[in-house]
């Protein structure tokens, strides 16, 4: 069994925690906030009807706007509560509970690869430190020859762009760009967040 991911812990120490993330994003939603950026990058990068998968995907808000978009949508997270608030808001992508480190036990992750993988919300970052490369690995199985990964985290939870990388590459991810936005502005010594955009490489060990 995979270690808990950073996430399961503190949903676990703190059970209201999650249904407070759900309701601060319905919040966001109500009041107009804009919450498409994320999506309109994968959008930009991805061919038309693109296969996508929306690697811990929440309460399913970037997942949705890539469905409305046209394309095929699998969202996956380990949550049943963010999943159920997915469902209730969002219906029709495919939304699936499983965990990142076991997607090749998730039926719907495997039966046809994808062009896309996003991971968007710090799910990097609230990984495991065990089961990053664990994690890596599996989302690099899952892309076409010529398929995309793109991932956005804060980088003061404790997962450092140096290690992203390292595991990256060690998963057969190659690092194709770095941003500190998704709107794509670059990355500089301060800057707190990064989005890399990946490609499959070699084989991931």
């Amino acid at each position: 069994m995979p270690e808990p991911s950073l996430w399961q812990e503190l949903t676990t120490r703190d059970p209201g925690h999650a249904p407070a993330y759900i309701e601060r994003f319905r919040t966001y939603e109500r009041t107009g906030v804009d919450l498409g950026g994320e999506a309109r990058l994968v959008d930009a990068l991805a061919p038309r009807r693109a296969r996508i998968l929306d690697a811990g995907c929440g309460t399913g808000r970037v997942g949705a706007r890539l469905h409305r978009l046209g394309h095929r949508v699998v969202g996956v997270d380990s949550d049943a509560q963010l999943l159920h608030a997915a469902r209730a808001d969002y219906p029709g992508p495919c939304w699936v509970q499983g965990d990142l480190a076991e997607l090749d036990i998730v039926p719907e992750a495997t039966d046809e690869p994808f062009d896309v993988v996003v991971a968007a919300g710090n799910v990097m970052a609230f990984l495991a430190p065990s089961s990053r490369r664990r994690v890596l690995g599996q989302l690099r199985r899952r892309l076409v020859a010529d398929g995309r990964m793109i991932a956005g985290f804060d980088l003061d939870r404790g997962y450092l762009r140096s290690e992203f990388e390292e595991d990256a590459r060690s998963s057969g991810l190659v690092v194709e760009h770095a941003f500190c936005t998704w709107d794509l502005r670059p990355t500089r010594a301060d800057s707190t967040y990064v989005v890399y955009v990946l490609t499959p490489g070699v084989t991931a060990e």
